[in-house]
């Protein structure tokens, strides 16, 4: 057996950080060896203790990351060892009317590793090899670690059916808000940010986006403004607030697509006059599909994700605790990683 170090949520806003023995790959399985792991929304409902009766209290967590391949189990032939990997972090059941009619991403029984099962904040994490995805030997892993959240922004833009030329309003301006920004004008959009952090209102800047801050500018006037009394065609709802649902019909224009890609911790109020005013239409998007994370290494390697800017700060593993903590109180972070491993 091979003892790695992991770190595991205790509850309580804790992690401990302690040595434990690596799982050898099973038949089916492969062991990559982490190099880095992002911190995501979700890793932070478990910091907070809003998710302890689904993960326990003894789950190592982490999905956002990158590696190589370190053992290959019995029938693996899709990966060769020292490979440079991520992992698609869904395990479906092959069995339910979903799985069956192709949508496994949507299974009915979806395990979501790193939640249901432990995750990528240990050295050597185990995993299916049919969540594997190759990456192009010369690209960084820490940008790498940002392939998982970018492969959700593809997912919701290609949904989006997004064309050339198009005006988007993206609502909110947070991690997945700007990855969704920039894939979406990667396929062209015209796109703007709504957003009412000063700091995440800034890196937008920096990123080249016309924003606006809805406390202090009419959102929907200055849509039909930047549009010529338009509106936009495509709408992503990514705040999770209802202010930002009130604004994703009041931006939208005639036959408009609103994706909605927040989850929402309360049933919002939608307006659903203006469906039928303006025949708007509304698309639920669920995590990603293997093209979507294909699509993801793409956007990176080509630069059409700006992975300097949006990677804020990298902790090593031994510190996981205090990221956490900072990440919880940081009013400028945008994504953190944890390095877990070497690079190479």
């Amino acid at each position: 057996m091979t003892t790695i170090t992991a770190a595991f949520y205790r509850g309580n806003k804790t992690f401990a950080v302690e040595q434990t023995e690596a799982q050898a790959p099973a038949a089916g399985e492969v062991a990559v060896r982490v190099a880095y792991c992002g911190i995501c929304g979700t890793d932070m409902h478990v910091y907070h203790g809003n998710m302890d009766a689904r993960v326990g209290l003894n789950r190592t967590v982490g999905h956002e990351m990158s590696g190589i391949v370190a053992e290959i189990g019995e029938g693996v032939s899709s990966v060769s060892v020292g490979q440079k990997v991520v992992v698609r972090p869904l395990d479906h059941c092959n069995e339910c009317p979903a799985c069956k009619a192709g949508h496994r991403h949507v299974c009915h029984s979806l395990k979501f590793l790193g939640l249901d099962t432990d995750g990528a904040m240990q050295e050597i994490w185990t995993v299916p090899a049919h969540t594997l995805h190759v990456l192009p030997d010369d690209l960084r892993m820490d940008h790498a670690a940002l392939i998982e959240p970018v492969a959700v922004a593809c997912h919701d833009v290609r949904l989006s059916q997004l064309q050339p030329g198009e005006d988007v309003v993206v609502i909110g301006g947070g991690p997945i808000g700007i990855l969704v920004a920039m894939v979406a004008r990667d396929a062209g959009g015209r796109v703007v940010i709504s957003e009412v952090n000063p700091n995440r209102l800034a890196i937008a800047q920096k990123l080249g986006f016309e924003t606006v801050n809805p406390v202090e500018t009419d959102l929907p006037a200055a849509i039909q403004e930047h549009t010529g009394g338009k509106g936009a065609e495509v709408v992503f709802e990514v705040s999770g607030t209802q202010p930002g649902v009130d604004a994703m019909t009041a931006v939208a224009a005639t036959k408009a697509r609103i994706v909605m890609v927040a989850i929402h911790a309360a049933k919002p109020s939608i307006d659903m006059f203006q469906f039928f005013w303006r025949e708007l239409k509304l698309l639920g998007a669920r995590v990603y599909e293997p093209e979507d994370y294909e699509k993801a290494i793409a956007i990176i390697v080509s630069g059409g994700v700006d992975a300097d800017t949006i990677i804020t700060d990298v902790s090593p593993l031994a510190d996981i605790q205090a990221a956490f903590e900072a990440l919880d109180s940081s009013p400028t972070a945008m994504k953190s990683l944890i390095k877990v491993g070497e690079d190479a």
